[in-house]
């Protein structure tokens, strides 16, 4: 039961959709409102868009169907009951589908009689910008072209989203008539003989929309110079596609089993899911999504004809549901990385001393440590915070799963739930953690870290082992994560390179009772630097680590 100090700030929501009916309770309490921590969360799988085709032929939503969703919202309004939401924190959403219905108002008007929640019509351009806005709370940042997959349509725009400003199109986005759904019922009535025709259309309306959508040159000059448009998918039938493409990654199985996030270039994009055998057998993949498979694959090779220059694509969870919400916040809370906000309920009391010796011990990065992965693990404050935050998530758990539960954290433990991190966010911390904890397995976690090394790959995979034994001898100094003025100034790291391109990493410190400690931390320092520990062996990929201790 939720106490009346929380439930002030939850927000009710149902999304009434093409394809299903989400209905869920969100806590925007200040301090973690950026994640948008979902408290409660179910599906309805009424398809109203489906409900109102018969034979091919539209009719209105039948009333069996008006009463099952009757039903849902009945159920649904006692829970809010039970969670104390408040009245006025309730919402209830429709889309396309409910607009288009031949009898939209009764049925509207059959949910308030018995709910006594107003419906909310989202206009179809509207639809398009609060799709969109719960895209850009799915990501740190984003610069590129976004698209919305539902059951009836699909829409397209532009976004960048920096600092907690989200810009699109002023022209909102261009809504197709390209559903999920609505694409299996033209492809059937078109038959084979008409797809062709059908693609050209689609490839014409996609490329005109590219032209009416007022793309800023800033945009247009990043895909120039980065070799093609950065794609932004949300919507059903976007992430059934991404967790097919997740089976068939070159990691596999891959250890994240998160859709948001998910990034792949144009290449492993358009794989020939013709032959993938049982779609219905993919974690994620319902026998409904399965069906709709091939007319997801028709659109997505309509859309690489007229957007050949595609680089990356990247898969996000947020749609109106998390649009709605995202709109809601203040643009300072927005532009707060989802990790920091994520992590800060575990943050030890003296987090900025404790930051600057983990910041201290990085060296400076060179060019070969310039990869994206990298450069995070080396030069992200927002990271190395959270990585402090962390330091002391797992202290209760016994040393036989520490390293387990630590590694585990970003996907299935205390971070699983986290929205807005990329796929990399969660490796690289995992790995990090992991360390932390003196990185001993079992040998069925041993297994899941060897594939979230591979998916990080080796450079940044040392450097998150690294940069956990760093956390690890901080940690082993401060156990309860408390400096003193005394400490604070008494123990300092400082780290840079040597000629030989070895880390020379030193601790200065004027604290007798520290000595042993320290030792530990010099001791450890030195151990991940050795070649037996590099990432692959000896023939894999690390650096040597030269340690110095100076007691004042």
């Amino acid at each position: 039961m939720a106490t009346q100090k929380y439930s002030e700030h939850y927000q009710a929501l149902v999304d009434m959709g093409s394809n299903g009916i989400r209905l869920s309770i969100s806590d925007l309490s200040p301090l973690s409102a950026r994640v948008m921590p979902t408290i409660y969360q179910d599906r309805c799988d009424i398809s109203l868009y489906d409900a109102q085709y018969q034979n091919g032929k539209k009719v209105p939503i039948a009333q069996s169907i008006i009463d099952d969703v009757l039903k849902t919202l009945l159920r649904f309004r006692r829970t809010c009951e039970d969670y104390q939401v408040p009245q006025e924190n309730i919402r209830i959403v429709a889309t396309e589908a409910t607009r288009n219905a031949i009898n939209s108002t009764a049925f509207r008007q059959q949910i308030e009689d018995a709910t006594t929640w107003k419906v909310e019509m989202l206009a179809k351009e509207d639809e398009g910008r609060i799709g969109a806005m719960g895209v850009a709370s799915s990501f740190v940042s984003i610069r590129g072209l976004v698209m919305d997959l539902g059951g009836g349509s699909v829409q397209m725009t532009w976004m960048i989203s920096e600092n907690g400003v989200v810009k699109t199109s002023p022209k909102g986005s261009v809504s197709f008539p390209y559903g999920a759904a609505a694409m299996m019922r033209r492809l059937d009535e078109a038959g084979v003989e008409g797809h062709e025709p059908l693609r050209r259309e689609m490839s014409a309306n996609f490329e005109k929309a590219l032209q009416d959508l007022d793309i800023p040159e800033s945009l247009t000059r990043m895909a120039d110079e980065a070799g093609g448009w950065i794609l932004y998918l949300s919507g059903g039938g976007f992430r059934g596609w991404g967790y097919i493409l997740m089976s068939l990654h070159s990691v596999n199985p891959y250890p994240i089993p998160i859709i948001n996030g998910f990034r792949v270039p144009r290449t492993s994009f358009l794989p020939n899911v013709e032959e993938y055998s049982n779609p219905e057998t993919t974690f994620r993949i319902s026998s409904r999504r399965a069906s709709q498979v091939p007319a997801v694959t028709f659109l997505i090779k309509a859309l690489a004809q007229s957007i050949p220059s595609i680089s990356y694509i990247h898969f996000a969870q947020g749609g109106i549901r998390e649009g709605l919400l995202f709109t809601s916040l203040p643009s300072d809370v927005r532009a707060r990385h989802p990790l920091l906000t994520a992590t800060q309920p575990y943050a030890p009391p003296s987090t900025p001393s404790l930051f600057r010796l983990l910041r201290d011990s990085i060296p400076p990065p060179r060019q070969l440590d310039s990869s994206e992965d990298s450069s995070i693990l080396l030069n992200s404050p927002d990271f190395h915070i959270s990585v402090v935050h962390l330091l002391y998530a797992h202290s209760s758990y016994p040393k036989d799963i520490s390293a387990a539960a630590a590694l585990r954290s970003t996907t299935t433990g205390i971070l699983g739930n986290a929205h807005g991190l990329s796929h990399t966010d969660r490796a690289l911390l995992a790995l990090v953690m992991c360390e932390r904890w003196g990185g001993e397995l079992s040998p069925t976690d041993e297994q899941y870290l060897l594939k979230m090394q591979e998916l990080a790959g080796p450079h940044a995979s040392w450097w998150a082992k690294y940069i956990g034994r760093v956390a690890s001898g901080i940690a082993e100094l401060f156990p309860a994560g408390v400096l003193t003025k005394r400490e604070a100034v008494g123990v300092s790291v400082v780290s840079g390179w040597s000629a030989a391109d070895e880390i020379e990493f030193t601790i200065t410190h004027e604290l007798e009772e520290l000595d042993s400690a320290v030792e530990v931390w010099r001791h450890g320092m030195e151990k991940v630097g050795k070649k037996k520990n590099w990432i692959g062996g000896r023939g894999g990929w690390g650096i040597k680590v030269v340690t110095d201790v100076i007691r004042r």
